[in-house]
């Protein structure tokens, strides 16, 4: 399969039914496209849920998939964005080693300058917080990798809203809402 280099987020807002994500992911599959992270949430509209997902792809590719997920049931609406259509972050956790900090003060700087926060410290472990782009995570993760500090440490997938002004899902809604009322009246 040819190497794709586009990193494409697609965000699908759904019914919360048994199965679907199995649905999603299953389209993926078929077309061997590996999932590089994958969210799934309760959305801001009452009984909907919002996966975030990504992939490398071509834009063809992309819109054959989110063609292929807006046709399961339960999906409401699927759209892909590219990233400078969106604004993404995720979340990581670090468990750190406390007597390796107090051993290595330039741990508790490398954290400060990579904006991380710790949470909780203790005589054995230190938890550490930071929130940001991919990259920003990496970046704290390869610097505490020199002091073999980390004991465990957990990213989150991304999350992302786009960067329209309105939330295109409210008036695809609002548009389904007027021809459903449309069509009750011509019966």
């Amino acid at each position: 399969m040819e190497q794709n280099n586009t990193l494409y987020t697609l965000i699908i807002f759904s019914e919360n039914i048994a199965g679907l994500l199995n649905a999603v992911t299953s389209v993926f599959t078929r077309r061997q496209i590996n999932i590089e992270s994958l969210n799934v949430s309760a959305s801001s509209i009452q009984g909907l849920h919002r996966y975030t997902i990504t992939c490398f792809s071509d834009e063809c590719t992309m819109k054959k998939v989110t063609k292929q997920i807006e046709k399961k049931i339960g999906v409401v609406r699927a759209s892909y964005f590219v990233s400078s259509e969106i604004y993404i972050q995720e979340v990581a956790l670090f468990k750190l080693s406390t007597p390796k900090m107090l051993e290595h003060g330039e741990i508790s700087k490398t954290i400060r300058i990579h904006s991380g926060k710790i949470v909780e410290v203790n005589p054995i472990y230190s938890i550490v917080t930071i929130d940001g782009m991919t990259d920003e995570i990496l970046s704290l993760y390869e610097n505490l990798t020199q002091w073999d500090c980390i004991l465990q440490f957990v990213r989150s997938g991304a999350i992302a809203i786009t960067k329209n002004r309105r939330e295109l899902l409210d008036e695809y809604l609002a548009e389904r809402e007027k021809k459903f009322n449309e069509n009750e009246g011509r019966c």
